[in-house]
């Protein structure tokens, strides 16, 4: 269920044709999209994560011999659990601890420094600027990710759908248009950047690169996942054939794995969204594709939105 929707009524808020900027990237997105869906569809029962296989090593919880069964449903997930965060303060564990959660406030101001912005050098007066959004998105827990702790596709899956359930809630609490189509689109940018992450094309490297570090940890935990499908010989032919040419940052099979997860990415991303919060896109013939309520949160298949398949630095300008 999503929050108390007693209290939200459905509004509207601004107007949209088909040429506004986010409707333009939605039709180039989509085009992308189902390109690699097509590529990757055969790929997908490789890398299909299933969340109650996965497992959490939070070494003081396991410790003091407390185990707890990991949910089907990631709206069940609780950051106090489901972790790899070793804190004894449950707050501390929470994906959000140390993000400004504040970020749709007026002075909420977007980062451009060449040593935050990968791809900026020295260029003072140009490149891309990370918004609110992204410098404060809930990832705390994808930082304490090791290879130790996230052995398979199901690990991963757990830690991104504990990401996004918990990015997804901060969103649609703080948003200023609470009950409009304005918060389905702020959790689709979000969704987008949670995708950069995962395929290794997020441009935000944060204070003192400290993502770069989360990235390094991504590249040798889809080297295991590399590995281990090639180490079964029911997949070792198919996976080498469509992996092997880039075994440094496993871009293929990282962009892979995101289409065959993307679905409950959204699915844990839309937790808390309302019923009367609904995702649409402008087409050309001046007619709008809506979702679902909640954001299309209680449809089965592909998210309403495409943008995660458009660069991140466009979709910064918008």
């Amino acid at each position: 269920m999503g929050a108390n929707e007693s209290s939200i009524s459905k509004t509207v808020v601004g107007k949209e044709t088909h040429m506004s900027a986010r409707n333009v990237l939605e039709n180039i997105g989509r085009n992308i999209k189902d390109r690699a869906s097509r590529d990757a569809q055969k790929y997908e029962r490789f890398l299909k994560g299933k969340l109650s296989e996965a497992k959490f090593y939070q070494r003081l919880l396991m410790g003091a011999d407390v185990h707890k069964k990991v949910p089907s449903n990631p709206c069940h997930l609780d950051h106090t659990w489901y972790t790899n965060i070793d804190d004894g303060t449950a707050a501390r564990r929470n994906p959000c601890d140390g993000r400004n959660q504040k970020r749709f406030d007026e002075g909420q101001v977007c980062e451009c420094g060449s040593g935050i912005i990968k791809g900026n050098g020295n260029n003072r007066n140009g490149g891309s600027c990370a918004p609110p959004r992204r410098r404060h998105i809930c990832d705390k827990n994808l930082e304490a990710l090791t290879v130790g702790n996230t052995k398979n596709s199901n690990d991963l899956l757990g830690n991104i759908l504990v990401t996004a359930k918990y990015e997804g809630e901060s969103i649609v609490k703080n948003h200023p248009n609470r009950g409009s189509s304005e918060v389905c689109i702020a959790l689709a940018r979000s969704f987008a950047d949670i995708g950069d992450i995962v395929r290794g094309k997020d441009l935000y490297l944060g204070h003192e690169q400290r993502k770069k570090e989360l990235e390094e940890k991504l590249k040798k935990i889809f080297a295991k996942i590399y590995r281990d499908l090639t180490n079964d010989r029911t997949k070792k032919v198919e996976a080498e054939k469509r992996y092997k040419n880039d075994t440094e940052n496993y871009y293929q099979l990282r962009e892979d794995w995101w289409t065959a997860n993307r679905d409950q990415v959204w699915k844990a991303l839309t937790c808390s969204a309302h019923n009367t919060e609904e995702y649409f896109i402008q087409s050309e013939k001046n007619t709008q594709l809506f979702s679902n309520p909640r954001c299309g949160h209680n449809k089965d298949g592909a998210p309403p939105t495409n943008l995660d398949y458009v660069p991140q630095f466009l979709r910064w300008f918008n």
